[in-house]
C-alpha cells in the first residue's frame, strides 16, 4: 500500500496531462468550428468546478481554468447540453446563439470535436513515425504446446505471414488480433517449407499479465513466437504524415471492433478503461522505464516522453470515437437530433430532448462507474491491502 501511495502524485500528474491535452483539443475543435459560423460561446473551461483563473475576451466569452483538473467543456449560447439548458439563452457573448444556426452548421460543430481528436492522433503518430523506424520481422513459431493452435495444425517452424488476409509487417498486429478475438475464428496464413497455407484458429480467453503487473483476460492461441528482425522502414516528413493517418485509422478500426464485441456480449464491459485505468497504466509504464537504472537518465526521460505521446495518441482516438456514440449527452447524440431535424424539417420536441438528456446522463454515469470500478480492481490495490 505504501508503494501505491508513494506513486500517487505521479499517477495524478500523468492523468491530468493525458486527459487535459486530449480534452482541450476536442473542445477547441467545437469552438473553432462555431466561431467559423459566427457562433457565440458563453465559456471555454479547462477542468470543472470553481475557477482558479478567469478572463473575458472581446466577444465576452469566459476563458476559465477550474479547480478540478479532469476534462473541460465549451458552452455555446443557447446550446442544450443538459436537461436544465432547454430553452435557456445566455446574454452577453457576441454572435449567433446555437439554435439560430442551420442544422448542418450545428452538425459540423458537433463533429468538429471528434475530428480534432483524430487530427491530434494523426499528428502524434506521425511524430512518432518520423523519430522511430518501424521494425520489419519474420514471425516464426517456436513453440506449440497443447492449445487452439496445436489443435488447428500449427507447427513449430511455421512463419506467419498474414492474419485474415492482412499481411503482417511484425508481430504487433498479430498479437492485437489474437487478443481481441476470443471465441472468433482467425485465419492465419503460414509459410511452411516454402508453401503458403491457411489455418483457422479460434483464440480462447485466458488471464495474462500485460507486462506491467496488471492481469487482463485476453484471447490466446497457445504458441511461442521467435520473431527475427529483417529490416527497418524509415519515414520522411511526408511519409510520416501518411503513416500517422494510417495508424489513426488502424486504431479506429481496432476500437470499433472492440466496441462491437462489447455490444454483442463477446467481451465484458470491464475490458474498457477509463481515466483511472489510463492513469494506472501510465504510472506503471513510467515507473518501469525510470526504474531501469542501468540506462542513462537522458535516455530514460526521452523514452518516457515518447511513451506519453503514444498513449496520448491512443487516448485521443478513443475519446473522439466515444463522443460519436449516439447518446444524447455526447456529440453523437446531437448528430442524431440534427438528423431528425434535417429529415422532418422541425426540431426534436423539447420534452423528448429533455428526457433523452436525462436518460443519457444516467446511462453514461452508470457505465463510468462500472468501468472505474474495473480499473480500480486492475490496479491491484485490493491485493496490496490484503497482503
Amino acid at each position: 500500500m505504501g508503494s501505491i501511495l508513494a506513486q500517487g502524485p505521479l499517477f495524478l500528474i500523468l492523468l491530468v496531462l493525458l486527459l487535459g491535452v486530449v480534452v482541450v483539443v476536442h473542445e477547441l475543435g467545437h469552438y473553432l468550428a462555431a466561431r467559423a459560423f459566427g457562433g457565440a460561446a458563453e465559456s471555454f473551461s479547462v477542468g470543472f468546478g470553481k475557477p482558479i483563473f478567469e478572463r473575458k475576451d472581446k466577444r465576452n466569452t469566459r476563458w476559465r481554468i477550474n479547480w478540478i483538473p479532469f476534462g473541460g467543456f465549451v458552452k455555446f449560447v443557447g446550446e442544450p447540453q443538459t436537461a436544465g439548458d432547454m430553452g435557456k439563452i445566455e446574454t452577453g457573448p457576441i454572435g449567433k446563439h446555437f439554435m439560430a444556426m442551420t442544422v448542418w452548421q450545428r452538425s459540423v460543430i458537433a463533429a468538429a470535436g471528434p475530428v480534432a481528436n483524430f487530427i491530434l492522433a494523426s499528428v502524434l503518430f506521425a511524430l512518432i513515425a518520423l523519430n522511430h523506424d518501424t521494425v520489419v520481422e519474420t514471425i516464426n513459431i517456436s513453440e506449440v504446446p497443447e492449445g487452439p493452435a496445436a489443435q488447428a495444425g500449427v507447427q513449430v517452424g511455421d512463419i506467419v505471414t498474414a492474419v485474415n488476409g492482412k499481411p503482417l509487417v511484425n508481430r504487433r498486429i498479430l498479437l492485437q488480433k489474437i487478443q481481441l478475438s476470443s471465441g472468433t475464428p482467425l485465419t492465419l496464413t503460414v509459410d511452411r517449407d516454402g508453401r503458403l497455407q491457411d489455418i483457422s484458429v479460434t483464440p480462447v480467453r485466458t488471464e495474462r499479465d500485460n507486462g506491467l503487473g496488471q492481469k487482463h483476460r485476453v484471447g490466446t492461441i497457445g504458441v511461442g513466437l521467435n520473431p527475427e528482425q529483417i529490416g527497418l522502414i524509415e519515414y520522411g516528413p511526408i511519409s510520416a504524415i501518411g503513416e500517422g493517418v494510417r495508424r489513426t485509422g488502424e486504431t479506429l478500426g481496432l476500437t470499433v471492433h472492440m466496441l462491437g464485441r462489447l455490444a454483442t456480449g463477446r467481451e465484458p464491459i470491464t475490458q474498457l478503461s477509463g481515466p483511472v485505468g489510463i492513469g494506472d497504466v501510465s504510472r506503471r509504464a513510467v515507473n518501469a522505464t525510470m526504474g531501469a537504472e542501468s540506462v542513462p537518465l537522458g535516455q530514460r526521460l526521452a523514452s518516457v516522453g515518447w511513451l506519453m505521446i503514444n498513449i496520448c495518441a491512443f487516448v485521443s482516438v478513443g475519446i473522439g470515437l466515444f463522443n460519436l456514440l449516439p447518446l444524447p449527452v455526447l456529440d453523437g447524440g446531437h448528430l442524431v437530433f440534427n438528423a431528425y431535424e434535417a429529415v422532418t424539417g422541425k426540431l426534436m420536441p423539447e420534452k423528448v430532448q429533455e428526457l433523452s438528456l436525462r436518460f443519457g446522463l444516467v446511462l453514461l454515469l452508470g457505465v463510468a462507474a462500472i468501468v472505474t470500478w474495473g480499473d480500480i480492481v486492475k490496479t491491484g490495490v485490493f491485493q496490496s491491502l490484503g497482503g
